[in-house]
């Protein structure tokens, strides 16, 4: 687990249901990436896939909760919820796609520890925002890798939607003063987030 500023964590593991047809310039890695964030009274775990066990040290007296930023990305939130009687929040349309119990959120809504649903990239997906550490946390929407920080492929876009109109959908972000950006699918940028964010687009 590595810390990448005082209460921000990231970790990474080997996707269980990955198989090589995921893999290639269109698709992702079988390593994916999850973070945990300590607000304070509440530690905030994102698509986290095998908790390390250093997290226990983090959870005592403090509320658990889980962000998924889509229904994808449940990985291992079952296990969060019993090992640390964590909550899971996700978006509306996201919620109705899982096999556990959660708590339903839409774009502008403040989840447990301060984050922000920031920005809605389909009713089953979101951006999020911790203002405290101007850092976006993105499941699917940007991606990392050998071409760096860039849009999803466009064989992920949803049906009917443009590879131009995604790109504008994502656009608002670059109203947010962001360093960081925090991708599940990649390593995260951990400086001049908001240019890195605006060449992606721009690309």
């Amino acid at each position: 687990m590595q810390e990448l500023r005082p209460g921000l964590w990231t970790w990474t593991a080997a996707h269980p249901d990955w198989t090589e047809d995921e893999g290639g310039p269109q698709g992702w890695d079988r390593v994916v990436r999850s973070y945990a964030y300590d607000s304070g009274p509440s530690l905030v775990l994102i698509d986290p896939l095998a908790p390390p066990s250093l997290l226990e040290g983090l959870v005592e007296s403090k509320e658990v909760a889980v962000l998924l930023t889509e229904h994808c990305h449940v990985r291992s939130s079952t296990d969060c919820v019993e090992r640390f009687g964590a909550t899971v929040h996700a978006m509306r349309d996201a919620v109705l796609r899982l096999s556990l119990p959660a708590h339903a959120f839409e774009q502008g809504d403040t989840l447990p520890g301060g984050v922000v649903a920031q920005l809605e990239c389909y009713p089953f997906e979101a951006i999020f925002w911790i203002p405290a550490e101007r850092a976006i946390v993105t499941g699917d929407a940007l991606v990392g890798g050998e071409l760096g920080l860039h849009v999803q492929p466009d064989s992920w876009l949803d049906e009917g939607t443009t590879p131009a109109a995604f790109r504008d959908r994502l656009r608002p972000l670059l109203d947010l003063p962001i360093e960081l950006v925090l991708l599940t699918h990649g390593d995260p940028v951990l400086a001049d987030g908001r240019e890195a964010v605006r060449a992606a687009l721009d690309a």
